[in-house]
């Protein structure tokens, strides 16, 4: 069942002008290993946190990088979350994201769909593709957060 959805576009050439503006912004709204990215892909990973955050129904107190982009062995993008926004997702009950983004200049786009899948449905989906992305499961003895299902390469 589909929890909410969301979709952000980003002027590339504003968003260039933002980062060399305000240097600690990198800092505050990206990882690490996100930080060094060209400023078009850096656009359309903020489209796609931004998109999530509406999935989200937008609440206050998200932290930016509780939430970030990777890709499979495939180079198909996925998100990560952890913290605020894996809190947030387990309030409304969502284990799982579908992500699309794209940049053309001078616009970068993405587009979140978060969802609810039953017990059932889960196993399913794991059993026919255990690399599956985008999935989210409880971990005991993680004080009931939401960790990440990434199988290791």
């Amino acid at each position: 069942m589909i929890i909410g959805t969301g979709t952000d576009v980003v002027n590339i050439d504003r968003f260039a002008e933002l980062l060399e503006g305000t240097p600690a912004l990198r800092e505050r709204l990206f990882v690490l290993g996100e930080r060094e990215l060209p400023v078009r892909s850096l656009a359309a990973r903020f489209a796609a946190k931004e998109a999530a955050a509406k999935a989200l129904r937008a609440p206050a107190g998200l932290n930016w990088q509780d939430c970030w982009v990777e890709k499979d062995a495939d180079g198909a993008p996925y998100l990560v979350v952890e913290g605020t926004v894996a809190r947030r997702a387990a309030e409304l009950g969502i284990n799982r994201w579908h992500l699309t983004m794209s940049h053309d200049e001078p616009i970068a786009t993405a587009t979140v769909i978060a969802e609810h899948l039953s017990d059932s449905d889960l196993l399913t989906l794991l059993r026919l593709d255990p690399s599956a992305r985008g999935v989210t499961v409880s971990l005991p003895g993680r004080r009931g957060e939401l960790e990440w299902l990434v199988p290791k390469n």
